[in-house]
């Protein structure tokens, strides 16, 4: 079953962020709690954390995008 991973707010003060740099890559094994890409706010960098145990499939976001709230992000195979 494919999960898709979807933005989460980060930023109480604005949907919008600028996306960072992926943890793993298209291809790599996935557990819950392990980094998952980090994202700019305000000039602070906090990196997330997946909620899903798989495999990443694919990415739709790339480092410098500009991201909002819900937006999807990327898919992970789930067993």
């Amino acid at each position: 079953m494919q999960q898709t991973v979807t933005m989460p707010k980060i930023n109480p003060k604005s949907d919008e962020v600028i996306f960072g740099i992926w943890a793993k890559n298209v291809g790599d094994t996935i557990k819950a709690g392990e980094v998952l890409f980090e994202v700019e706010t305000e000039k602070v960098v906090s990196e997330v954390e997946s909620n899903f145990n798989g495999v990443l499939v694919e990415i739709l976001v790339n480092e410098n995008d500009a991201v909002q709230t819900g937006e999807a992000i990327a898919i992970i195979d789930m067993p």
